[in-house]
């Protein structure tokens, strides 16, 4: 068999042969970037109602709170029926979702309670969503060989909706307002439905099996927490997700109590975060091999830490929008290797109940950091709080390093078998 990295005429983005995951990539770029305006709307409105840092926890955590609980069933769902009708159920309600804030906002009838009972079911949406959506990535490839690019891919569009997704909406809620971030993110979702749609997906066989959903959540439970590599990846996205991502909902605080700004501040600095994930998610797309993703795992966390901590003391903005580069560039290498390794090695029946508990340890996780992190804000400063997030990411990512080693060792059975190594030992 030749030997396809030697092939100088290998596309530099393999995974765009396969035209349903082209498809998939037209409508749900289109879509992320709606999804990315309503993001900063929802912060900005609710800061604007209330001008309270705890409110923005509250907001935050009741968006992800449902990952947290329910997550793992979705897993068990995704694992049993299929994954294309149920994204596209998933699409259409979140449509729903947003023009539903988006009517609100409209006729000047919205409230603060609207939108957190409207996020708490966006979180409904995504606790099935999410491991759908993961779990989906193998059938829109053609050749096994570029799931780990179609996964890069996929985080660097994410990454790219999300440098023009928050630059847009500032300019719409500082022009027309944030009932217009709404609308268009509802319309969008008319672009990834239409291309599902088009989409050829053969039938998955889905083995018949038995037992309740709660023994099969037990059993991915059990599945994930035997394995060591499995387990230290999830509980340090798990870490990243509490600690680390704390500052997407305190950026508000930033941009107009500390930096003096708007609305457009908000954007430019999530807009900033978003070009630093970019280039992150465009390395790991264009890299040949997943060898060492162990240490990018590894030191992603101790890049979002230090960035954190800088920020925390920036007042200046031109500084602040150039630390944000290294606080998206962290963040994108946590997630999209953390991604690209458990989809690689996990067996297919199991994929949809291990990306929910990748999702449990994410996004799950993410409102009880919300939750933590407004209040802090609200008793130490935002700055104290992010300074804090920043030193318990650094001793997360010196932790798991020095396990590398060993999780190389738990795991050399099965890259035998797999003929492949994806994680490389350190150097000394």
């Amino acid at each position: 068999m030749a030997n396809t990295d030697a092939n100088p005429k290998q596309p530099l983005l393999p995974a765009l042969r396969s035209r349903n995951y082209r498809l998939f990539f037209a409508g749900q770029g289109l879509s992320l970037i709606g999804s990315w305006m309503t993001h900063i709307a929802t912060i900005w409105l609710v800061y604007y109602l209330t001008n309270s840092p705890v409110m923005l926890g509250i907001l935050g955590f009741s968006s992800q709170i449902p990952s947290f609980f329910l997550a793992p069933f979705g897993g068990v769902f995704v694992d049993r029926f299929s994954r294309y009708r149920t994204l596209i159920g998933t699409q259409i309600f979140s449509m729903i979702q947003s023009l539903a804030l988006a009517l609100l906002a409209l006729t000047g009838t919205i409230q603060v309670w609207h939108i957190i009972a409207l996020s708490l079911f966006q979180g409904l949406i995504n606790s099935v969503d999410s491991p759908a959506r993961q779990a989906f990535a193998p059938e829109l490839v053609e050749r096994r060989e570029d799931l780990g690019n179609a996964i890069a891919i996929n985080s660097t569009m994410i990454n790219a909706a999300q440098l023009i997704g928050p630059a847009v909406g500032g300019l719409l809620i500082a022009s027309i307002g944030a009932a217009y971030c709404f609308l268009i993110d509802g319309l969008s979702y008319i672009a990834v439905i239409t291309a599902l749609l088009a989409m050829n997906i053969k039938p998955r066989r889905i083995a018949l099996r038995i037992g309740n959903p709660f023994q099969k959540v037990a059993e991915g439970f059990v599945y994930a927490f035997n394995f060591p590599s499995i387990r230290a990846i999830l509980l340090l996205s798990a870490l990243v997700s509490f600690m680390g991502l704390q500052y997407t909902i305190l950026l508000t605080i930033f941009a107009e109590d500390i930096l003096k700004g708007s609305a457009e501040t908000l954007g430019f600095l999530m807009t900033a975060s978003g070009v630093g994930a970019s280039f992150g998610g465009i390395y790991l797309a264009t890299r040949r091999t997943i060898l060492g993703i162990g240490r990018l795992i590894a030191f992603a966390p101790a890049i979002l830490g230090t960035a954190l901590i800088a920020f925390s003391f920036s007042r200046i903005l031109p500084l602040s929008l150039f630390i944000m580069l290294f606080v998206g560039l962290g963040t994108i290498l946590q997630v999209a290797a953390s991604n690209t390794f458990l989809q690689t090695i996990v067996e297919d029946d199991k994929r949809g109940r291990l990306m929910s508990l990748y999702t449990m340890s994410f996004l799950g996780i993410l409102p009880l950091g919300h939750l933590l992190g407004g209040f802090l804000a609200n008793r130490i400063g935002a700055p104290n709080t992010l300074t804090i997030d920043g030193i318990v990411c650094i001793l997360g990512s010196i932790l798991f390093y020095k396990k590398l080693p060993v999780l190389k060792q738990a795991i050399s059975v099965f890259y035998d078998q797999k003929s492949m190594v994806l994680i490389k030992k350190p150097s000394r």
